[in-house]
């Protein structure tokens, strides 16, 4: 039997790959190669750059209502192929259905926000400000733009970039992981449909043969980035350098500040839920709770008690609430975490490396990891897996103290019953975003996503309203239609009158 092939998409068609290169695409969920990925080759991507700019020209023209209209026509086919759509990500990179399902529908929210771009792009108009004089401003699009997109939500995060970009009027080419690359073409045969004019969206598959080329283009103006620190950094650094501008969000280690007079059980709650989501694989996943004082022993219990409930297996499976990792790899590695933290002093509550279903998936269960400290390697690396540390801490300053040392700032929650201490917290922390009894404080659509620190490389978050200033670039228009008898030759610095 051949092994499927997925190809690139250009100019609203597919385009199979020349390079003679490609990847393996896996079926986390039984360990089995379910199909081959071109890869692009330099040359492939500057033809896929020169159909993006050919198509820029047109499309920037093209009314604020027409776009709109295909953003609409975009909300609605993907919500009527949200199914489906689900189904190609729970494939290739084994998260459950219902899970890719939740992910399409955060997706769907950007997507939603964009097709508000007639209100979105209005400038601003004063009239009269010098003597006949009037001064508006306006916010153009840019050309040519890129996202470089991670493994762990393949149809979400193109969203957050893609959606904005095109309503600004800018044409994108899409670089998605290579591990999971069915749900960009997917999407790519939606917006035809919806209309989107051949060539303004592009699909282009491939290593770091194709990152490098998308950095290094002169034809491309900006690229987003979403995926591990150390790349996020070398994607800001190359991208910049070479006069891009760069959004690159990276790595995160997300603690859960627990307060001693918060409700248990629903602080359990939020720990599994944040914890084992996306099996783990997610930038905004709760990797550690701080147990503040006497809380710590009943929430320990709270959570170990709730694992055993998770059904782990494939997406196949429509019980299974937790689905493979997305590579041997990476599981292996994730597993290595548990072992290590075993040999550094921790307290192993629940070995996720036992009662795995059978076959040769890429399967992990929930660990549950008590009596960290910082200094230990389950502590100090993002892990991005299913493995929830808990640190036993004596104050809210000492949770707040290791949430601010912390290399990464991209999401953290605090939970209490206590207003002032929360408000104080958020106040304090330094973190780009907060949960207040919140344990996933993903912003809604119409604000915006990012961190601090090594969270975040750029000046600009990602989707809501940094998102579409990030997609354009701003003109001032300074507009004077006098009686062309009172023009004068005037070599003085301008100024109003």
């Amino acid at each position: 039997m051949s092994t499927k092939r997925i190809s690139h998409w250009i100019d609203g068609k597919v385009v199979e790959g020349t390079s003679g290169r490609s990847g393996t695409v896996w079926n986390p969920a039984t360990g089995e190669q379910a199909a081959t990925v071109d890869f692009a080759s330099v040359e492939e991507l500057d033809k896929a750059v020169g159909i993006a700019r050919a198509a820029f020209a047109g499309w920037r023209q093209t009314s604020l209502t027409k776009r709109a209209e295909v953003l609409f026509r975009t909300r609605e086919l993907i919500d009527a192929n949200r199914k489906e759509l689900a189904t190609i990500v729970a494939a290739e990179h084994g998260k459950v259905v219902s899970d890719a399902l939740g992910e399409i529908a955060r997706g769907l929210e950007n997507v939603e926000f964009a097709c508000g771009i007639p209100h979105l792009l209005k400038g601003g108009f004063s009239e009269q400000a010098s003597s006949g004089v009037d001064v508006y401003s306006i916010r153009q699009p840019l050309g040519v733009v890129a996202g470089i997109t991670p493994f762990n939500f393949p149809a979400m995060v193109p969203m957050w970039m893609f959606a904005n970009a095109i309503a600004c009027g800018n044409t994108f080419i899409l670089k998605p992981s290579e591990k999971d690359p069915s749900a960009a073409m997917f999407i790519g045969e939606l917006l035809a449909q919806a209309g989107l004019p051949p060539g303004v969206f592009n699909v282009v598959h491939g290593d770091k043969v194709a990152v490098d080329a998308i950095l290094e283009h002169k034809g491309i103006a900006a690229v987003s980035f979403v995926g591990s620190t150390p790349i996020a950094r070398y994607i800001y650094e190359t991208g910049t350098k070479n006069a891009k501008r760069v959004q690159a969000l990276g790595g995160a280690k997300n603690h859960m500040l627990v307060l001693p007079d918060a409700d248990v059980e629903m602080a359990a709650d939020a720990a599994v839920s944040a914890g084992y989501g996306s099996a783990g694989e997610r930038c905004m996943a709760i990797s550690v709770v701080l147990a503040v004082g006497d809380i710590a022993d009943p929430l320990v219990a709270a959570i170990k008690a709730r694992l055993p409930k998770i059904k782990v297996g494939p997406a196949s499976d429509p019980d299974a609430e937790m689905g493979p990792l997305i590579t041997r790899e990476h599981r292996d590695k994730v597993a290595g975490y548990i072992g290590a933290a075993a040999e550094q002093g921790a307290t192993i509550v629940t070995d996720g490396r036992n009662d795995l279903p059978p076959g040769d998936g890429f399967f992990l269960a929930p660990s549950l990891i008590d009596d960290v400290t910082a200094d230990m390697s389950c502590y100090t690396d993002e892990i991005f897996g299913p493995v929830l540390g808990v640190m036993r801490i004596d104050s809210y300053e000492a949770g707040l103290k290791l949430i601010n040392d912390n290399q990464y700032g991209n999401g953290t929650a605090i939970f209490t019953r206590d207003g002032g201490a929360a408000r104080q917290f958020q106040f304090d922390c330094e973190v780009g975003m907060v949960g207040i009894n919140v344990p996933v404080p993903v912003p809604v659509s119409y604000y915006s996503f990012g961190g601090w620190k090594d969270s975040l490389f750029g000046d600009s978050h990602m989707y809501g309203p940094e998102g579409i200033n990030f997609y354009t670039r701003g003109k001032v228009v300074t507009s004077r239609w006098p009686d062309p008898a009172t023009s004068k030759v005037d070599l003085g610095f301008p100024t109003n009158h």
